[in-house]
């Protein structure tokens, strides 16, 4: 294991090639960046387990090793940022790396300071979801038409008194939806407010969860009018929402 600098943000990075964990490190610590590579999972966890980690960087080709099982225990553990290194003919593995959590990825061989730039704005982006996460988490519940959805417990009801279930897929977007209505929404702004839940929506499945939403909210799904398509944009929530603390 190698420990560079000591700055922040604190970036760890997982490879087994160790060229490529000195490129790494060398380039991110002449850019201010606090940098932690190691050679194998059982590394990584031990890092994370003694210290604060801003983004991990993570080779999924192993030897020995299942670098996807890496992703999804980073997933289930922590909504922080992943970036994925992969081989340019790999592209079954980008695809799973991605619906398991995974925000980016970079083939290789890649340009260090490409890789800077997309750290940098994996930064910038959680930073933004965290302001996001703690005004979300003072939020009681939201009141809309004639339906209310308490937060903390996660329910739904209507105003007669009606419950409806939600999977957390449901609950996720249903909850990014009523923190930004009136506003249009595209895939990727849903997929990261619903991280803040985290919940198993993958881009791939937002149209099926939205369909499903719509089943149990609208009066009549085929013509919605709580949430509308944007063609070519994403989704709006059209009404009044009224937010409970």
């Amino acid at each position: 294991m190698e420990v560079v600098a000591n700055l922040q943000p604190h970036v760890l990075a997982l490879d087994d090639d160790p060229s490529i964990r000195e490129l790494i490190a060398d380039y991110l610590t002449e850019n201010e960046l606090r940098v932690t590579t190691v050679a194998n999972g059982r590394a990584l966890a031990d890092v994370m387990a003694r210290e604060t980690v801003d983004m991990v960087i993570l080779d999924l080709r192993l030897p020995g090793e299942d670098g996807m099982q890496i992703a999804r225990r980073l997933r289930e553990e922590s909504s922080i940022p992943i970036l994925m290194l992969t081989g340019r003919v790999e592209e079954a593995d980008r695809v799973m790396g991605l619906e398991l959590g995974a925000d980016d990825y970079l083939t290789k061989p890649f340009s260090p300071r490409e890789l800077l730039a997309r750290i940098r704005a994996q930064l910038r982006r959680a930073k933004a979801q965290s302001t996001v996460a703690d005004t979300i988490s003072k939020v009681r519940g939201y009141r809309f038409g004639a339906w209310e959805l308490n937060v903390g417990l996660r329910k739904l009801k209507s105003s007669a008194g009606q419950a409806v279930e939600l999977t957390n897929g449901e609950f996720s977007l249903l909850t990014a939806f009523l923190s930004a209505p009136q506003r249009v929404l595209t895939r990727d702004q849903l997929l990261e407010l619903s991280r803040l839940h985290n919940a198993e929506v993958y881009d791939r499945s937002i149209d099926v969860q939205i369909l499903r939403l719509r089943r149990k909210i609208e009066v009549d799904p085929a013509h919605p009018e709580y949430i509308r398509t944007e063609r070519g944009a994403g989704y709006l929530f059209d009404a009044e929402v009224a937010v409970l603390k």
